[in-house]
C-alpha cells in the first residue's frame, strides 16, 4: 500500500469517527424581535425562526412559555410529553403550553432543510429554552 494511499484511508477514518461522533447537525436560531408587553407587566413577545438543516434534531427542552410554530419551509415533526408527534408541512401550526415538556422536534427529512417561526409569550426573565434532562 502507497504512503498516500494509507494517508487517505487514514483520514477518511478520521472523519467518519469526527462525524459519528458529532451526532445530528443542529438547529439554527434567529432572533427577529423581543419586546416587553406594557399592558402585561413582566411579559415579553419573541418572535424567532428555526432553521433544521437535514437531520436536526433538537434535545429535549421546555420553553416555560406559551410557543406558536408556524411552518415555513420543509416538514418538522414536534411533540410534546403525553401527546402525539405530529408531522407538519408549510401553513400548518403547533402549540406548546408553559409547562409541557417538547420531547420531539426534528426535520422530517434527511435531505432537505426546514424552517419555521415561533411565537413566544413568555417572562421577561425565563429564557427561550431550558434543556431537561
Amino acid at each position: 500500500m502507497t504512503v498516500f494511499r494509507t494517508l487517505t484511508m487514514l483520514l477518511l477514518l478520521v472523519a467518519a469517527t469526527a462525524n459519528a461522533q458529532q451526532g445530528p447537525p443542529q438547529a439554527h436560531v434567529t432572533p427577529l424581535v423581543t419586546k416587553a408587553l406594557t399592558d402585561y407587566p413582566g411579559k415579553d413577545a419573541v418572535v424567532i425562526t428555526v432553521e433544521y438543516p437535514p437531520g436536526a434534531v433538537d434535545p429535549v427542552h421546555r420553553h416555560n412559555a406559551h410557543a406558536f410554530v408556524y411552518v415555513l419551509e420543509g416538514s418538522i415533526v414536534m411533540g410534546v410529553r403525553g401527546g402525539k408527534s405530529v408531522t407538519l408541512t408549510p401553513g400548518q401550526t403547533f402549540y406548546e403550553g408553559p409547562d409541557d415538556i417538547h420531547t420531539v422536534g426534528r426535520n422530517a427529512s434527511l435531505t432537505k432543510p426546514a424552517k419555521f417561526l415561533v411565537f413566544l409569550l413568555k417572562s421577561s426573565d425565563a429564557p427561550i429554552l431550558t434543556l431537561v434532562h
